[in-house]
């Protein structure tokens, strides 16, 4: 059995209590979701963030004693580490360092399947890699040169012709990724041009967006070929997938699943996959699934609108989905539907019907058109 690699994990609480807790929490399932098992945690109370190395020179020291008696590859900061503190860090403690923003592009490029998502993951790495090179060299090599950069030494001249590899395929990158936009535009279009609703599945990571595709699905059609991947794991869709949903003979919609949202989800990544969150924006009605059996579902909620608020789509109407909600319900009394909030389970199938007639009436019936869509 492959051996896992070891990671310790670093946080500095400014003051944030249990917004520190959860944010710490989620690190170790990023690095879990990573192939990662944690050695273990070093945290620090500051007012503020050490501007050139993060933490405290004195809570350092106690990191490379660790480093010293524990078994340990990897160093994950839970923030993004500025240029000047990953190449300090990097000086200081002479080990592979990676920060929140890599880690998820990280699991990213690991999850990535079609050509697309491949394209948006790799441009969004490099945009964050360009300005950290002579700090991220140790983290690269653990990759085996799976980054496109060589590993060996960091000198000058080499770092100088590592900038320019990064800088001309990511010149590259933009002219394919401009490509697959315009293609995915003219798509949107096309089903523009149908008339027919636009629902799109929106959330945080790990809700069950896509066991909530694959419970309509089973419902509404019997190609199996039609189902998404649905797993337990952050991160399990990258790739927006949209399928026609027929509730009868002349009633139907469209419905697009989109990958998950993140705390601190890194800005490169939400600009990369521009062109695939753009479902969401074109949509005429956001199912926004929350995992209501999750304390921090309040939290969820709040960082996928302000993501859903930079994308401008907060403007569409939305259909609040309290998914998982037979793990802290009585079973038997779901679904609850009230106004445009739904409590359900996508995973026993409880509400399904009812989440499908409130997509109905949200969307709204034109009673002089022949084709009813709902």
């Amino acid at each position: 059995m492959e051996r896992k690699e070891r990671a310790l994990l670093l946080g500095v609480n400014l003051n944030d209590g249990e917004d520190f807790e959860r944010s710490m929490q989620e690190l170790e399932s990023l690095a879990q979701a990573c192939g990662m098992e944690v050695a273990g945690q070093v945290t620090q109370n500051l007012p503020q963030l050490h501007t050139a190395l993060y933490m405290g020179r004195g809570k350092l020291g106690e990191v490379q004693d660790m480093l010293e008696e524990e078994e340990v590859d990897v160093l994950i900061f839970d923030r993004s580490l500025t240029p000047s503190q990953m190449r300090n860090l990097q000086n200081i403690l002479d080990y592979p360092i990676l920060d929140r923003t890599t880690l998820i592009l990280e699991i990213f490029a690991t999850r990535a399947k079609t050509r697309e998502a491949k394209l948006q993951v790799e441009s969004a790495r490099l945009q964050y890699v360009l300005p950290r090179l002579t700090g991220m060299h140790k983290a690269l090599s653990r990759q085996g040169g799976g980054s496109g950069l060589s590993n060996k030494g960091a000198g000058e001249k080499k770092l100088e012709l590592d900038r320019r590899r990064i800088e001309k395929r990511m010149a590259e990158l933009r002219r394919e990724l401009d490509k697959v936009s315009k293609e995915r535009e003219t798509q949107r279009k096309q089903r523009q041009g149908s008339g027919i609703p636009r629902v799109a599945l929106v959330g945080y990571t790990n809700a069950g967006k896509s066991t909530l595709m694959n419970r309509i699905l089973d419902k509404y059609t019997r190609d199996a070929s039609k189902k998404v991947l649905e797993k337990d794991m952050l991160f399990a869709t990258l790739d927006t997938t949209v399928r026609r949903i027929r509730t009868g003979p002349q009633s139907e919609f469209l419905l697009s699943d989109t990958v998950g949202f993140i705390h601190q989800l890194p800005t490169g990544l939400v600009k990369a996959f521009r062109s695939t969150l753009e479902e969401a924006r074109e949509a005429d009605l956001l199912l926004h699934v929350l995992d209501y059996s999750d304390e921090a579902y309040r939290h969820q909620r709040q960082v996928t609108e302000e993501t859903l608020r930079d994308l401008g789509a907060g403007d569409i109407p939305v259909i609040y989905v309290y998914n998982k909600a037979d793990r802290c319900m009585d079973g038997s009394s779901l679904p609850v539907v009230r106004d445009n909030q739904i409590y359900m389970s996508a995973k026993t199938g409880a509400g399904i019907l009812e989440l499908v007639e409130l997509i109905g009436k949200m969307c709204g019936r034109d009673t002089n058109d022949k084709r009813s869509y709902f």
